[in-house]
């Protein structure tokens, strides 16, 4: 009987292991595939423990001990390949980025193993400011800039436009302010209440109101740097690329949809996210009765020569947000030439950037580092 028992406990952790490379269905939490993606390496000893036990009990039923053996082999195959395929991205990115931004010189690699194991950033505690009537931003002041005025990442958070707030992934708030970035975490109205262009607007006006405020919040009001994830990404992609503001220094965005008439008909109504209605209730109707916004809401229909510089992540099992979405928005930036880079990341879904230690994790902020550094020079 235990021997069918630990089958049967193999087998489904060799499927859940295959989250690292299939996307995961809609019926599916996909908060499961960034355990699997981002924190596998915790795991590895699993399938070691799975297959001594199967070895040991191998007289019950030879049979049954290699089929377990299998499934071990598939479980550790599934949890090591998001660090294999991070160390081979990562061969190639520091060069990828020299390309596109400039040449910075960082201290550790893109990823290595011994980033398992690298302390937390020290929680820094955020100053809250009302930006506008009813909408706040939390302020994380710089560390080690000596009383320079510092540079400023913008994050805005991610939730379908209806849901999600300021506080999300605290830890790269910290991990900014750490290496000397100000970091303003904002607040946006949300749908259904309010429509687009209702965020672009609200993200405007805490624009306005941290450069107003430069010198009491020690940040250098002309070296700004927006950073979105999801459908943050989307807003401040298209913010930054029509604002035609010297100050933007560049856009971050990570597993954002950026052509919204694209992502409509590219889905359907009972996807994980339930994707046209977010969009109906964001922009006022179904394209082709609110085309006008589905259009202004699109970066991908506002890039030009002269939109900022572009750091895009994406993974490309992404269940909530298509990864075709950064790939054609990396094809309009290089038809223009703007300079961009495009981290494709093969194993990642959604939030792939919640633990830093991660695969994904790292990646994002060797990325992230470099092009800052470059930007805001």
């Amino acid at each position: 009987m235990r021997r069918w028992i630990l089958l049967l406990f193999a087998l489904g952790l060799a499927a859940l292991s295959l989250l690292a490379t299939f996307q995961a269905p809609d019926w599916l939490p996909w908060k499961i595939a960034v355990f699997v993606g981002e924190y596998g390496y915790y795991q590895i000893a699993v399938p070691g423990l799975l297959g001594l036990l199967a070895w040991r009990w191998r007289r019950d039923s030879r049979g049954v001990a290699a089929a377990t053996l299998v499934l071990c082999v598939v479980f550790a195959a599934g949890l090591l390949k998001p660090s294999v395929q991070a160390w081979w991205i990562g061969r190639t990115l520091p060069d990828e980025l020299e390309r596109a931004f400039g040449r910075v010189e960082l201290k550790r690699a893109p990823f290595s193993p011994a980033g398992f194991f690298r302390s937390w950033p020290a929680a820094r505690v955020a100053v809250t400011h009302e930006y506008a009537l009813g909408l706040g931003l939390d302020f994380f002041r710089a560390e080690g800039r000596g009383g320079s005025p510092a540079p400023c990442v913008i994050v805005v958070h991610g939730g379908g436009w209806d849901s999600g707030d300021r506080g999300q992934v605290p830890q790269l708030n910290h991990w900014l302010a750490d290496r000397g970035y100000a970091v303003a975490t904002i607040s946006y109205r949300l749908a259904p209440k309010f429509q687009w262009p209702a965020p672009r607007e609200d993200l405007r006006a805490a624009l306005a109101f941290l450069k107003a405020h430069a010198r009491e919040l020690g940040l250098d009001p002309t070296r700004l740097v927006l950073l979105g994830r999801s459908a943050g990404g989307q807003i401040v992609q298209t913010t930054g690329y029509t604002a035609s503001d010297p100050a933007i220094r560049g856009v971050v965005a990570l597993y954002a949809p950026s052509d919204l008439i694209f992502g409509y008909v590219n889905t359907h109504e009972n996807d994980a996210l339930k994707s046209p209605t977010l969009m109906r209730q964001y922009l006022g109707g179904p394209p082709d009765t609110a085309r006008a916004n589905y259009e202004s809401a699109s970066a991908y229909r506002h890039v030009r020569a002269s939109v900022p510089p572009t750091l895009l992540l994406h993974g490309r099992i992404d269940s909530l947000a298509w990864y075709r979405h950064s790939v054609r928005l990396d094809g309009r930036l290089t038809e223009h030439q703007v300079p961009h880079a495009f981290v494709l990341l093969p194993w990642a879904t959604h939030a792939f950037e919640y633990n830093l230690r991660g695969p994904g994790g790292q990646l994002t902020t060797f990325a992230l580092e470099w092009f800052l550094a470059a930007v805001t020079r």
